[in-house]
Formats: C-alpha cells, structure tokens, sequence
C-alpha cells in the first residue's frame, strides 16, 4: 500500500513546533512513523508556499483594530483552494492507493483525487468554536467559512476517522454525515519510550513512588484551561487534611509564583525534544502517584495517555472526548467540570490509603496504554480500514 500524507507545512520538520502546537503536530508526525512501521510506504506531500498576505493580513487587522474580532487565514476558501493546487500537482507526479490528511480541512477543502480522502482528526473544528479560547471570538467571515470549508472536506472523504465517541458524534450533529464512514481510533503516548515499559518496571515504578507523600503532578500549556488553578486547591485542601502532599507544575505556571505554598514545585516548561529534558520529563512523570488536569475545556489531551505510559492514573474531567480515554476507577478518574475539590481529596485519599488498591489501579492504567492507548495498536487498526477501503474501490471499478 502507498499513501500520500498531505499536510501544509513540513510533517518531517520537527523543528518549527512550538509549544503551543506540539500536541498536533506531535500527533501527526506520530501517525505517519505508526503508518511506517505497519509496512505501508508513505509520501510526504506538503510544505507549501503561503500566498495571498496582503489579503489575508489586511482583513486580519480589520476584524482586530475595527470589530476587535479574531481572523484566520487557514479558514480563508482562496487560501485553500491554493494550497489544494499547491497539493495536486506535487501529487500528479507521484501514484498513491489514498490520500491521508491529519491536519483537518485547510489541504483537502478543494482537493480533487480520483483515489479516496481519509480524515483522521481529533474531532471536527466546529464542534470547539465558543469552547476553546481561540475560537471564541471569531468574525462572522471566519466563523461561516468553517462550516463551510469543514462540510466541503468530510464530504469528500470516503472515511473520516475520529479520537473519540464525542467527536464522531459531534460529526454527525453538526455536519449529518453518513455514520457508516466513521471510525474511532484512540491514540497513542507521544513519548519516544525505548526499550518500552513493562510490569516489572511498572510494578518497580510504583514501589518507588512510596506512601509517605502524595505526589500530584500538573502538565498543561493553560494554566486556566487546564483547571490549574483546581489542581492547587486540590493540593491545598490535601495539606489542610493533614497529609504530606507535593504538587508538581509542568508547563505554564501561576502568575503569583511566590505566593505558592511551599510543597508545591513549580517546573514549568521542559524541552522534550533533548535528551536531559526527555528525562527529566519522565522521571517527573514517572514519580507521580496521580496526574491531576482538571481541564475546563479539551478534546483528547495527550498527556493523560503519557501518564498511563508509566502507570500513573489520571484526574481529570469529563469533558468531550475524555471519557473515550479515562475510564473510571480503571486507569483514573473523570470528575463532573464543576466538582468540589472535596470529590477529588477523597477519591485520592481512598486509593494512597490501601497499598493494594492504588498498586492495582496503576497497574490497571498502565494496562489501559498497553491494550488500547497506544501508537501500535492505532497503526494496525488504520491499517486494516485502509486496506479495506482500497479493496472496496478495487471492487467498484
């Protein structure tokens, strides 16, 4: 099988992420080494030239200084359109069984490919506007243009594959695409783990971790959309019931930083991609008796599944696609957004209480990464539906 991973920038450069991307540009490039390493030959179709500035930052600074509205270039049909002539000709010079597309509907709006469009997303993007900060004050030509460009691209794909049960849903709703062609594939950890983890280091893992403190841990690039500021309280509330509680912060930090209390850690940002922050990373992680990410608003935060990586389970929200990740009192614990930080004290309590409990309840997480959470297990099940999706247009010919 050959594919033709289209993207807009260059997937194989790791070196124009940022912080604030990582999680999706992580996640794609992650797709394509799973898709490597099932045998399928993969061309990289992307990196292309960004046209029509003068249009695209003139209207940016009208909606901003005059309506103080936010504008988006992506979402911009004569920019997509470019960018699908961009794709099409560096395509015609190449022969491919699909076309793969993680980036969402920007490359593929306009695409016309007589081989068949796959959509592998998170979810669709119009099920975030006025629920993620950046989308919640979008101009009216940003917001219609969207749907617009959105409906144009799940149309024509043959498979739109989604990350959890709300996103497909949210699929439907919004756009009533036919069911039939979706399908959900979890993700996996974007973690270089090698040689990969197994019980014995779990078990070992867990062991280390102790029962005289208890270790939370905090990663989140919003400090605000994060529930960061639940997880200190939930800290706060633990020191004030009489146990010896650390809180470690990853990520963005809390402005009054000297008014922290002092068993909390702020760490802040790691550079993962060198190898004394890749350690430090996972030694952190790996130390932790609970991930607590109390998110207000998420899609399938990538974090939860480097947690169970190492065995530590996870307390968080329910919150879109979350729950198609944490399930409850297995590898963690989703919390309703507006939960006393009494509901999540207890639960902690309960589990570093009995030894044999929390020991279970880790090994259980780290199971959950083994069986389901992981890139490989993602890479074979896209394999198959690949597959079957080129035999199907084999056989309609």
């Amino acid at each position: 099988m050959k594919i033709a991973y289209v993207t807009t920038y260059d997937v194989l450069n790791t070196s124009g992420w940022t912080k604030h991307n990582l999680g999706n540009y992580g996640s794609n490039h992650y797709i394509l080494k799973t898709l490597s390493a099932q045998g399928i030959h993969i061309e990289s179709v992307g990196d292309c030239q960004k046209r029509y500035g003068l249009l695209t930052k003139g209207k940016w600074s009208f909606y901003r200084y005059f309506d103080k509205q936010d504008y988006y270039r992506w979402a911009e049909p004569i920019v997509c359109k470019d960018y699908a002539s961009q794709i099409a000709k560096k395509l015609s010079r190449i022969d491919v069984d699909l076309i793969l597309c993680t980036e969402g509907f920007t490359p593929i709006a306009y695409l016309n490919y007589q081989q068949p469009i796959v959509l592998w997303l998170d979810t669709v993007l119009a099920a975030l506007i006025d629920f993620y900060p950046y989308l919640s004050n979008l101009c009216p030509e940003t917001k219609k243009n969207i749907y617009l460009l959105e409906k144009l691209a799940l149309d024509k794909c043959k498979l739109a594959i989604f990350a959890s049960e709300w996103a497909a849903q949210k699929a439907v709703e919004i756009y009533g695409i036919n069911p039939n062609k979706i399908k959900i594939i979890s993700r996996g950890s974007n973690l270089e783990l090698e040689p990969e983890r197994t019980i014995a280091d779990i078990i070992s893992l867990i062991k280390s971790r102790g029962n005289n403190t208890c270790k939370l841990i905090f990663i989140g690039v919003d400090w605000q959309r994060k529930g960061g500021s639940i997880a200190l309280e939930v800290s706060k509330e633990l020191d004030r019931m009489g146990l010896d509680v650390e809180l470690k912060i990853l990520g963005d930090l809390p402005k009054n930083r000297e008014s922290l209390p002092s068993f909390v850690k702020p760490v802040g940002y790691i550079n993962k991609s060198t190898t004394e922050g890749k350690k430090q990373y996972y030694d952190l992680l790996a130390d932790a008796h609970f991930l607590i990410l109390p998110t207000q608003a998420d899609v399938t935060p990538n974090v939860l599944i480097e947690a169970n990586a190492f065995g530590v389970p996870c307390l968080t929200t329910k919150v879109a696609g979350i729950p198609s990740i944490i399930k409850d009192d297995v590898n963690g614990k989703t919390f309703a957004v507006d939960a006393d930080v009494q509901d999540y004290t207890t639960y902690i309590k309960n589990y570093l209480a009995d030894d044999q409990k929390y020991k279970n309840l880790a090994l259980s997480s780290f199971n959950e990464y083994v069986t389901r959470l992981n890139w490989s297990i993602a890479g074979q099940t896209a394999n198959q539906l690949f597959q079957e999706l080129i035999s199907s247009k084999k056989t309609s010919i």
